[in-house]
């Protein structure tokens, strides 16, 4: 609006209309045409404070305020349509003409339709300051620039990327450098700036980075946790409250810590060289030292004093083991009762076979749960790919029993029997290069007994081992089957010559001798 009551008091003042123009930055014809209104309307300083600046408007140049009567644009409408890809203010003023048009209304020019847009859009950009209570908040990012290390082999300058976490009541500032921004230096971060506060607050304010938030089930409304950040909030018994999209004003202390870091750290130690992360963290420790205790400038104290003062007594306690960084996937239990978690191979209760289930890994341990209920855990495996870890609980009764037996056991089993099929079956689990591979011949053979009878099965064991120095499975059974009553030997062996085992020479079954 033109400076209608500043003209009129400068010219009361003896000004020049130069000088006006001057001073109030308007036109020449502008300063001319005010003065020869206020002398027609006997205007003249000091006018009466009931007077104000749209009123002295319409009693000087009524005509120039047509722009109220003229139609307005609806600017929820505008605002939400200039969020459209292509769709530009002028596009909006073409089509605000022809409402216009067909409505009889009179419309605005293309400048005062922009500015009206543009007054209301500033309108919506009223900040509120909003108070925050000791020990309720923090708020973490990343800062933007990073800063570099040296590569002691190379040479090479590598970035390392600054976490910044900040209590949002005392600003108290924690910091710490890493190679990446990926989950585990995200959740590392977390744990040593807790352990740098001494406690928890009830908030955590991050932003929407991959590290905090799911992608693929959030929105701009309702941001959903990535299940690591969501367990760690739970490890600690905080609260995650992730920033909306493009607001930097939902976490400005992180966001105005990151320049102060940017100035008194990351430039503060652009000449010095670090080899090493832990060097950087090192002389980054000294430098955020100094930082929080440097006095404020426009109140009392320091980070640090308001922090331990106000804040930290007022922080939850840390939990007695800090959070050890986990992994989530999903796998699908396999036929043979078993997930793969990086080449290796964990058991789950085999009546969860062809379920999904989702894993829990971290570098010691491999969990498994269905749905919120955890079904089986096992020591992390390490070294060379497809070993098993196996809970015998987890396999079906049959397998189990099958698992029970081992060689000491059908020894056993085979010399209550008689010695001539505790030698068969001590030759059987010999005969291979596992023994493991002869069990089920063994069981086999055993199980002729329930069959048949323990006599028999020792008499034809005996006469096995006539013929063969490895009898099979198979041969026995023939014999078995064809054993005719009055073969059963009952008696102790007759003669030394029968524990020899075989006593007929290659020549009996048509070999030759070498002489």
């Amino acid at each position: 609006m033109t400076k209608y009551r500043e003209i009129i008091r400068l010219t009361s003042l003896g000004c020049s209309q130069r000088s006006i123009v001057a001073s109030l930055n308007v036109a020449f014809k502008t300063v001319v045409n005010v003065q020869k209104r206020a002398s027609e309307l006997n205007l003249s300083w000091p006018l009466e404070n009931s007077l104000t600046d749209r009123e002295l408007a319409k009693l000087m140049f009524p005509k120039e305020l047509t722009s109220s009567q003229k139609k307005m644009p609806n600017y929820d409408y505008i605002r939400e349509e200039l969020r459209r890809n292509g769709v530009s203010k002028k596009l909006l003023w073409m089509e605000y003409l022809e409402e216009c048009r067909l409505n009889g209304d009179d419309p605005l020019m293309y400048s005062q339709f922009c500015y009206y847009i543009q007054e209301d859009e500033q309108r919506r950009r009223a900040t509120m300051h909003i108070p925050r209570k000791p020990g309720e908040q923090a708020e973490v990012d990343w800062a933007g620039d990073p800063a570099q290390i040296i590569d002691p082999d190379t040479g090479e300058m590598i970035d390392a990327w600054l976490f910044v976490g900040v209590m949002t009541y005392s600003q108290y500032t924690y910091v710490e450098a890493f190679v990446n921004e990926q989950q585990r230096a995200w959740i590392t971060a977390h744990n040593h700036m807790l352990e740098y506060f001494g406690g928890v607050p009830r908030i955590i304010v991050p932003d929407n980075a991959a590290t905090a938030v799911d992608r693929k089930q959030s929105n701009w409304y309702t941001p959903t946790l990535n299940a690591t950040y969501h367990e760690w909030a739970e490890h600690y018994n905080t609260a995650i409250i992730p920033a909306r999209v493009r607001r930097p004003k939902d976490k400005p202390n992180a966001e105005g810590s990151v320049g102060n870091i940017s100035t008194w750290i990351t430039a503060a130690l652009r000449n010095e060289q670090f080899f090493s992360i832990s060097e950087l963290n090192q002389a980054i420790k000294v430098k955020l030292k100094a930082f929080n205790a440097r006095p404020f400038q426009k109140k009392e104290g320091s980070r640090l004093s308001l922090f331990l003062g106000e804040e930290k007594p007022l922080l939850a306690p840390l939990p007695a083991t800090s959070y050890e960084l986990a992994t989530f996937k999903q796998a699908t239990v396999q036929f043979n009762y078993h997930i793969a978690v990086d080449r290796m191979y964990y058991s789950v209760p085999y009546q969860y076979i062809r379920n999904k289930v989702d894993v829990r890994i971290t570098d010691t341990t491999v969990e498994i749960f269905i749905g919120h209920e955890r079904i089986a855990s096992h020591r992390r495996l390490y070294g060379r790919p497809g070993q098993y870890s196996t809970v015998m609980e987890h396999m079906p009764p049959d397998h189990q029993k099958f698992l029970e037996w081992n060689g000491d056991r059908f020894r056993e089993w085979s010399k209550r029997i008689g010695p001539n099929t505790y030698g068969v079956v001590d030759k059987l689990l010999t005969s291979s290069r596992v023994e493991q591979q002869q069990y089920r011949a063994c069981m086999g053979l055993l199980k002729l007994a329930d069959r048949y009878s323990e006599k028999k099965l020792e008499a034809s064991c005996k006469k096995a081992l006539k013929y063969s120095n490895s009898p099979s499975y198979k041969s026995i059974q023939n014999i078995i089957v064809n054993l005719k009553e009055e073969d059963i030997q009952t008696s102790e062996p007759k003669t030394s010559s029968d524990s020899y085992g075989i006593t007929r020479g290659a020549s009996y079954y048509g070999g030759h001798r070498n002489d």
